[in-house]
């Protein structure tokens, strides 16, 4: 979901790609390199919505708890949003060509792991690599365009053509992951990645030129090293909670685990000369608040998209391409929306639209508490839908703007990197938290209500909870989604100051999908 709403600008932490000297010819074969980049783009970002459809799938066939699933998109979202400021500094001092190349070709054997993956932990390892070469993958991606296109207009162009991908691609890869699992197999919305990777590789290597910033490239691996295992333990220890309590020494061991790790990352960022995520970013108000709030409101979402596709593929009885279609009404409700907020954000500025948007989003949430085993798509899911995407383009095309407030040009790049970063660690994090939640509701519901006969698995009798239960554990889920929505508006409302005129000296605007 991420990816369709931010994307990183310029290419590293703190060292945006140069522009070229005046008079300088521009590259003959930049809308060629274009469109190498913008197939690229579109592999991960169709990655993320087709493997949400085929979750259910994957779940059954690999015999993954409920528990444990979240890891499939966790494992991705953790180390891509974890990874995503070193890969930005990697592509910039290694070479971004070289980096871009090497992001798809891990990208792609990383797909390929996943889509003969034969058990639960070794499909979450595919994901987690998936990530890890998205990391390398996007920022130098943003670099070389920014490279490429040193006119502003024909650069305008050029973001606006990998923004459409960003945000069109998501759709198509609803209906992509349907087709695929319903006609093919759920394995193939990862090994479909390989030919578009091998295309974008061969035509990669004679079209798209080589760059790399000069000066000090020391990177900051212990930051990097430092962060991801935070994060990793504290959703570790969410995903305890659902198995053992969260009074558990396990649940409180790696929680506190990773809080104290993250608290080391702060510590080791301040006293490095050359830190991955500058705390002068994060420590203006403005910044600080907008990042916090952009956390919570993926973390929000994320969990939201998980349980909406279980709500339609095994109460509703959906199947796979049905699914993927039915959620397009999202997508439709963030195109209305962005189409009326990029006029509105300079006249109203953008913390009104924010707000709004905000708990528009929450209201389409609780809209979904409402949700039955029976419940008409037409009645209650598809206004929910539409509803959730307005508040979702209210809030996004501002917010990126905020991102960049009162920051000088030398951190643009990783201001808004860290944006981007903030949404994939709190998607994380929401959905291993709403995952848990979900499992502890279920629990509840077969502790009084017991259990029910589900078709056989291999000549093996199963039970579970009844259709019945499922639903209540998904509208407790949306339930606390609406809340962790509810505090990204307050954050938003009490935090914020910034006001419109301030966005006129926003620096980076161009490199904003």
């Amino acid at each position: 979901m991420s990816d369709e709403t931010t994307t990183v600008a310029g290419g590293g932490a703190d060292s945006p790609a140069p522009a070229a000297p005046p008079g300088a010819e521009p590259n003959p074969r930049r809308w060629v390199a274009l469109a190498v980049i913008a197939i690229a783009q579109l592999m991960v970002v169709l990655d993320a919505t087709v493997v949400n459809i085929a979750l259910p799938q994957a779940q059954a066939d690999l015999g993954i708890s409920d528990a444990d699933r979240q890891w499939v998109l966790t494992a991705y979202t953790l180390t891509f949003g974890g990874l995503l400021l070193l890969g930005g500094r990697i592509a910039d001092y290694w070479g971004r060509k070289r980096t871009f190349v090497v992001g798809i070709i891990g990208f792609a054997i990383a797909s390929a792991i996943g889509g003969a993956a034969t058990n639960g932990p070794l499909l979450f390892t595919a994901r987690g690599l998936q990530g890890a070469f998205g990391a390398l993958l996007a920022p130098a991606s943003l670099a070389l365009l920014t490279v490429l296109f040193t006119d502003a207009k024909e650069r305008a162009k050029a973001f606006g053509v990998y923004g459409a991908i960003a945000g069109g691609g998501s759709a198509v890869g609803l209906v992509m992951g349907g087709l695929l699992t319903e006609y093919a197999n759920w394995r193939w919305c990862l090994l479909v990645n390989i030919p578009v990777a091998v295309i974008a590789v061969f035509a990669a290597i004679p079209l798209v030129p080589e760059s790399r910033a000069h000066g000090d490239t020391r990177y900051d691996v212990p930051g990097a090293v430092l962060a991801t295992l935070g994060l990793v333990s504290v959703v570790y220890g969410f995903t305890k909670a659902a198995t053992d309590g969260w009074g558990a020494t396990a649940t409180i061991g790696f929680i506190s685990a990773g809080v104290v790790l993250l608290a080391i990352f702060v510590v080791v960022e301040q006293a490095s000369p050359n830190p991955l995520l500058p705390m002068r970013i994060i420590l203006d108000r403005n910044r600080g608040g907008t990042y916090l709030a952009s956390m919570l409101f993926g973390a929000g979402l994320f969990g939201a998209f998980l349980f909406l596709t279980f709500y339609l593929q095994v109460v509703l009885q959906y199947t796979p391409l049905k699914a993927g279609v039915a959620s397009l009404p999202v997508t439709l409700g963030v195109l209305i929306a962005a189409g009326v907020a990029t006029p509105l954000t300079p006249k109203v500025g953008p913390k009104p639209l924010m707000v709004v948007g905000s708990i528009v989003a929450a209201l389409s949430m609780l809209a979904l508490t409402q949700i039955g085993v029976d419940t008409a798509f037409a009645t209650h899911v598809l206004p929910a839908e539409i509803v959730l995407g307005l508040g979702l383009g209210l809030t996004f095309v501002p917010l990126a703007n905020v991102a960049l407030v009162g920051v000088p040009d030398h951190d643009a790049g990783a201001a808004s990197a860290t944006l981007n970063a903030t949404q994939q660690v709190g998607g994380s994090l929401g959905t291993a938290l709403l995952n848990t939640i979900y499992t502890t509701a279920i629990t509840g519901w077969v502790t009084v209500h017991g259990v029910v006969p589900y078709p056989p698995d291999n000549g093996q009798p199963r039970f579970g909870p009844s259709p019945q239960g499922l639903v209540h554990g998904y509208v407790t889920a949306f339930a606390w989604g609406a809340g962790l929505l509810v505090g990204s508006a307050l954050i938003i409302l009490f935090l914020l100051n910034v006001r419109k005129q301030d966005l006129e000296h926003t620096p980076g605007a161009h490199a904003m999908g």
